[in-house]
């Protein structure tokens, strides 16, 4: 299936390799290099690239692109889905996964890549059963290797292995037995010039922390299920309870892992919780451009707005800017020609404004499009589709455990047209 993958930061090196059947040559990645440079933005890369021989299928992490190398036609969101793996699996074990921690780990990162591998294959992707295969790196173990010269891989076979639930290993036990959900949702969303909506849809995830001893089995309802559209499970979940009584019924996994992911599509239901009020234009007469932006709350139910950033990639006829906030810092790069503002906290009594003039190339036409505004924000406790959890219960263990469930509203692709 998958026969190599190559690691390749934002200035467009290859960091790291590595092959599984036969070695393919670097060269292959031109083709990638080259539908990079017409995106422009990293974000806009098409996932699967077809070049004469093989299929390149790619994910951006962390301003890390995983670029996959196929041979044969397979299903792409299949590759996707363990590229992302890949990722979080690194993220887990180092805290980080970005190059400089790749490049210090690189062994642990080909031990890891082997065992999550075999023959092009996804073979164990699960952090408990990775985790007895090779142990996590730690400055106490990196000693003790260095010395004795062993390696992280462990000597036995993970006991989840051959369970009917290998996503968790057995004999776990904790001191402190807690469980933490947090709910976590994205806004993609398109307002026009007006401030209506023209497209919205939330992405939502509920990622979970559990740490309990034994064997638990957990239950998991919500006040209001039926928001949820487009559910994907991780396998520790029941699916036929989910289908009958939408409950989530299931054995955890040990530390960290994604419980499910969610789409609410429903237009209707997608609060948007700021507006904009914005006004960018260029005079035709003389090399010059106005510019004043207004950003207040919407539909926050009381919450504040906080990390708001607006950004705007203005034409290439943008010499300077002349500008003056309110609230924030803005600062223009001249080379990219992004305009970026950083307001922060948004406050509600006194609303964060922008204004100033824009100076242009002197006799350059007038720009034909105004730029578009991409806005980032973040909203803590507040799940913005509405979706919440009524209950946590647990079975098969006799003690009681802490619990806690935690909500974030987040901007994916916020963009608001000019």
């Amino acid at each position: 299936m998958i026969h190599s993958l190559f690691l390749i930061n934002s200035a467009a090196d290859i960091f790291l390799e590595k092959h599984w059947k036969s070695v393919i040559s670097r060269s292959v990645c031109d083709y990638f290099f080259e539908a990079q440079e017409k995106a422009g933005d990293p974000d806009n890369v098409p996932p699967v690239i077809r070049t004469p021989h093989h299929y390149l299928i790619n994910i951006y992490r962390d301003k890390i692109f995983f670029v996959s190398v196929i041979q044969t036609e397979v299903p792409p969101l299949f590759v996707i889905e363990f590229l992302h793996r890949v990722a979080e699996t690194l993220q887990d074990y180092f805290g980080e996964c970005s190059e400089s921690v790749i490049k210090d780990n690189v062994v642990i990162v080909y031990e890891l890549l082997e065992e999550m591998l075999d023959n092009g294959f996804p073979l164990a992707t699960e952090s408990n059963i990775l985790k007895e295969l090779i142990k996590p790196p730690t400055i106490l173990r990196s000693m003790v290797n260095t010395i004795t010269g062993s390696s992280n891989v462990g000597e036995t076979l993970p006991t989840g292995q051959l369970s009917t639930v290998p996503w968790r290993r057995a004999g776990v036990k904790y001191t402190n037995n807690e469980a933490y959900f947090d709910v976590i949702e994205e806004i993609d969303a398109i307002i026009d010039k007006s401030g209506a909506t023209v497209c919205a849809e939330i992405q939502g995830v509920i990622d979970a922390c559990v740490k309990l001893t034994g064997m638990p089995d957990l239950t998991l309802s919500f006040m209001n299920p039926r928001l949820l559209d487009d559910v994907s499970f991780h396998p520790c979940v029941r699916f036929k309870r989910w289908e009958s009584e939408r409950v989530l019924s299931f054995i955890p996994p040990d530390g960290n892992f994604r419980l499910m992911s969610y789409h609410v599509s429903a237009q209707n239901l997608v609060a948007i919780p700021i507006y904009v009020k914005q006004n960018i234009s260029f005079f035709e007469s003389g090399s010059s451009g106005r510019l004043d932006i207004t950003v207040g709350p919407k539909q926050t139910m009381g919450k504040p707005v906080e990390g708001l950033v607006v950004s705007i990639h203005m034409p290439k006829v943008v010499l300077s800017v002349s500008l003056t906030a309110s609230q924030g810092t803005q600062k223009y790069d001249a080379v990219t020609k992004v305009l970026v503002w950083d307001i922060g906290k948004l406050n509600q009594q006194k609303l964060p404004n922008l204004k100033g003039s824009l100076s242009l190339q002197s006799g350059a036409p007038k720009p034909e499009e105004n730029p578009s505004l991409n806005i980032d924000l973040k909203i803590q406790q507040l799940a913005i589709s509405g979706v919440k959890v009524s209950r946590l219960d647990m079975y098969g263990e006799k003690y009681k455990p802490f619990k806690g469930v935690k909500y974030i509203t987040k901007a994916g692709k916020f963009q608001v047209r000019t």
